[in-house]
């Protein structure tokens, strides 16, 4: 009898391997959004990003795999929303044109719910949202991981193949940067590409008088980009906006869109999309993206 089921479990592992291979062949290109410690606003990067992306007319898909503190939800004012299972396939949540969603926030019964899980029970739900999930043609998967190299990033990193590349989001202060170094090398030994470094909340911009303060010093992530030899995708400014917008679920590339913040992440996608271009295959190689941004 054990034998028996010891066999069901295989090939049922077998048969999910399989699903999760033939749906990642369908996804042109797979980021890992990363940061070595929580609170440098990693997920307002990940969520604008993809946005960014699905405005350009690119097809989109958007995966939370922060399991204890999924917050992409909230920021994509779909907090509440259920996911939808249909047959034995996982439906994402589409809140906007050419962008779909997954995250474990549309799984709770209750937001404030705990997630008490140790580590095989999150490896099995983050490979059941790849495998399972009813992704369709993507030209982006944006996984969103939590902060750190633990359990969550590692198992996306292990499970998805063919990752184009890691974003690792850090603030300017020493404290954020040390952190932000592990990460980098980290995604190193696991052999994955370093897209580059972002510098988040890299000065505030008065809404008074528009100058710029440094709360958290500038520089720093420039700086650790260069001591890693990898590429510095950018600064990213704090304005007071971008917090309501987050809270209120509205990202800030369709809130507040003439904000310096926006503008820098609008030249983010473009260095995304050129090196891209630079490399085989490229993303415009066969895919012309609809223009719907207005």
């Amino acid at each position: 009898m054990k034998q028996m089921e010891k066999s069901e479990r295989d090939k049922e592992r077998e048969e999910q391997d399989k699903r999760l291979t033939e749906a990642m062949a369908k996804v042109r290109h797979k980021f890992l959004i990363l940061s070595g410690k929580g609170g440098v606003g990693k997920t307002t990067v990940a969520v604008n990003l993809s946005m960014g992306f699905a405005l350009r007319g690119y097809e989109v898909g958007l995966l939370d795999v922060d399991i204890h503190g999924p917050n992409v939800a909230k920021m994509l004012g779909i907090q509440g929303q259920m996911l939808d299972i249909q047959g034995k396939r996982i439906i994402p949540i589409c809140p906007a044109a050419h962008l779909k969603v997954i995250s474990m926030a549309a799984l709770l019964p209750d937001p404030d719910s705990p997630v008490i899980w140790r580590g095989p029970l999150k490896m099995g739900v983050i490979k059941q949202f790849l495998s399972d999930a009813n992704w369709g043609e993507l030209d982006f998967l944006i996984v969103d991981c939590p902060p750190g190299t633990g359990d969550e990033p590692l198992s996306a990193a292990q499970l998805i193949p063919n990752i184009d590349g890691s974003i690792i989001v850090t603030t300017p202060q020493e404290v954020a940067l040390l952190d932000s170094r592990k990460c980098v090398n980290f995604v190193k030994q696991l052999k994955m590409p370093v897209t580059g470094i972002i510098e988040n909340m890299s000065g505030l911009i008065c809404p008074h008088c528009g100058d710029k303060i440094d709360l958290f010093k500038t520089g720093g992530g420039e700086m650790a980009a260069k001591q890693m030899s990898v590429p510095f995708l950018g600064r990213l400014p704090i304005e007071p906006e971008i917090v309501v917008s987050g809270d209120d679920g509205k990202p800030f590339l369709l809130d507040i869109k003439k904000s310096e913040t926006a503008k820098k992440i609008d030249e983010i996608i473009n260095s995304i999309l050129e090196t891209l271009d630079n490399q085989k295959g490229g993303i415009h190689s066969n895919r012309i993206p609809r223009e719907v941004r207005t």
